[in-house]
């Protein structure tokens, strides 16, 4: 019985969908169940998920939403779920586009199950710039958010806005989920800051990113706003908040 699942958001991917599946469910060692949070695509993407489940029995789950509601409550919803289903020990989260590879999956695992960390980030620079396909302009804003973020929290992580992450299950056992306030960019934020101001060990593996091919992003201006004023109230928390502790003792 596999002993992980991977969470992938969906919004408008019926170029994706299937194919995204597949190339997980076909991961040497069988190791993850797959759980779409689909946000009510008008295109069928749901319809596509749902083919998959009834060609995988047990192994393909999906949460149909009734609207665009925040990549941030799409994971949250996704984390609740994964909690309430014991044979999962590890809980990843990535795109359903191919920008991350579904192999490097397996690398992200084995640094959870090894203990080598207790979140392993799929990251874009902790080797250099390791993306691909993506415009100048958004390389540049990506690498020095990160670098920003980095700086004002403190945080010994180079691809702080990563997507592509997989947590232990005592991590999310341990995060107050219902706390947990961005959506976008700052979510992916301010989950790892939460992880590591719980003394959780936050490890990189280094992974290249490669923009989509199909589909269409869903990226915002926006976005980064909230992540730039984000970080700063992150910080604050930290600093003139309570001292955060573990809710439960690891298993």
């Amino acid at each position: 019985m596999p002993d992980s699942l991977v969470i992938i958001p969906m919004y408008n991917e019926r170029e994706n969908a299937a194919a995204i599946i597949d190339a997980v469910l076909a991961l040497e060692g069988q190791h993850f169940d797959i759980l779409v949070i689909d946000d009510n695509s008008p295109d069928g993407t749901a319809a596509i998920v749902k083919e998959k489940m009834a060609a995988n029995p047990g192994r393909v789950h999906i949460i149909e939403r009734a609207g665009k509601l925040g990549l941030g409550t799409a994971y949250i919803e996704g984390f609740k779920w994964a909690l309430e289903h014991p044979q999962y020990k590890q809980i990843c989260e990535m795109d359903a586009d191919f920008s991350h590879a579904p192999a490097d999956l397996l690398k992200l695992r084995q640094a959870v199950v090894s203990g080598e960390g207790d979140v392993a980030v799929g990251s874009r620079y902790l080797t250099g710039v390791n993306v691909v396909n993506w415009p100048m302009g958004r390389v540049l804003m990506s690498y020095f958010a990160s670098k920003y973020v980095r700086f004002v929290t403190r945080m010994p992580v180079h691809d702080t806005t990563a997507g592509f992450v997989c947590y232990s299950r005592d991590v999310l056992d341990n995060i107050d989920l219902d706390k947990i306030r961005f959506k976008g960019y700052a979510f992916q934020i301010e989950m790892k800051f939460t992880a590591h101001r719980l003394d959780y060990k936050v490890v990189e593996v280094p992974i290249v990113f490669v923009n989509r091919v199909l589909g269409t992003s869903k990226m915002s201006g926006g976005i980064f706003s909230e992540a730039f004023f984000g970080v700063l109230r992150l910080k604050a928390s930290q600093l003139f908040g309570k001292k955060l502790k573990r809710r439960r003792a690891q298993a």
